[in-house]
């Protein structure tokens, strides 16, 4: 028998926690923070876990991980890149590692996973279960041109990042209106760890010229040039972390908004951030730039893994309709699944 429960991450935009059950061995997949602020799991129902697997190392995948203690202490796994980009504090002093694609045993159970084109090092999950599969997405994006994605093997039951609900317009046309909105300077905040690359990438061949924060200069493959707080102008297209203007350069800038530094957001926005206030007021913009699966992305991978069962995570279903008439049958939104 194995069973999957939500912890966290399913009926809204929470932090991904969901245990799985399986041939007699108990493992949390990821364990995360936010996005809204101080917004951790509820791990009452969890019980001893025998070990955490973490596809990648955004906050709300990962920043909970000191609450392992309540689960038993028990090992975490996670690729190679995964476990550098997390912040000191969040390492495990073991670091188990897990291959950004190919096969793997953790505890005796054999785990296939491929790279889930969201962020460096991040992966999906995929185990044999007694009803045909199970596969864990984590956050999946289809278009990144810099982040591989690859499709997962098939499936009877598919628990994938729906983060966007209904959203279905084009990273590529995203990229044509983040461009033209950037023409003669704007600062565009992101977060560590995602996105910066294929973004440098894609605006520099739109006939940008970006330049970086240092704290996003190793995850460059290519070369740009570096801004600081101090060397900063208006007229400069730059990308930095602090992605709602809470932290980084993007943070320090802010605080020299008046010399006529414009901001384009285009991360999840929590309240209480820096850019929700900015939004709101009209003194800043939110513009697209897809790094989750739009519509026709999940029902692509539902239709190319089988999958006769589809647990959207991190989304309010009933504020996207359109995709769960797509999903027909498959939708499912049960808190425990059999497997």
């Amino acid at each position: 028998m194995a069973r999957l429960t939500a912890l966290s991450g399913l009926g809204a935009k929470t932090p991904a926690a969901f245990l799985l059950e399986l041939a007699g061995r108990r493992l949390l997949l990821d364990l995360g923070e936010g996005p809204e602020p101080g917004v951790r799991p509820d791990l009452s129902r969890a019980g001893r876990v025998d070990a955490i697997l973490v596809t990648h190392a955004h906050e709300d995948h990962c920043a909970a991980l000191p609450m392992a203690a309540q689960l038993g202490h028990p090992p975490v796994w996670a690729t190679p890149r995964t476990f550098a980009q997390m912040p000191p504090a969040l390492r495990p002093p073991v670091q188990n590692l897990l291959p950004d694609s190919g096969t793997a045993r953790v505890l005796g159970l054999p785990l296939t996973l491929g790279p889930a084109g969201h962020s460096p090092g991040g992966v999906w999950l995929h185990l044999a279960t007694p009803g045909g599969g199970f596969t864990y997405t984590g956050d999946f994006s289809l278009e990144s041109h810099g982040l591989p994605f690859v499709m997962p093997p098939p499936a009877a039951t598919l628990l994938a990042d729906a983060s966007y609900g209904d959203r279905d317009d084009s990273l590529d046309d995203q990229l044509q209106a983040m461009a033209q909105a950037a023409q003669g300077g704007a600062v565009l905040p992101l977060p560590a760890a995602g996105r910066g690359a294929d973004m440098a990438r894609r605006l520099q061949d739109a006939g940008l010229a970006p330049m970086i924060c240092p704290a996003l200069a190793p995850e460059l493959d290519i070369a740009l040039p570096r801004v600081t707080a101090e060397t900063a102008r208006p007229d400069q297209v730059i990308l930095c972390t602090g992605p709602n203007g809470e932290s980084g350069l993007a943070a320090a800038l802010l605080r020299r908004r008046a010399e006529g530094f414009r901001f384009i957001f285009s991360s999840h926005v929590p309240r209480g951030t820096p850019a929700h206030d900015l939004i709101a007021s009209g003194a800043a913009r939110w513009m697209g730039w897809n790094v989750h699966p739009r519509r026709r992305d999940i029902i692509a991978l539902a239709d190319a893994t089988g999958a006769r069962r589809v647990i959207p995570a991190f989304t309010d279903m009933a504020a996207a309709p359109n995709l769960a008439a797509a999903l027909g049958p498959r939708l499912h939104l049960q808190t425990e699944t059999d497997l």
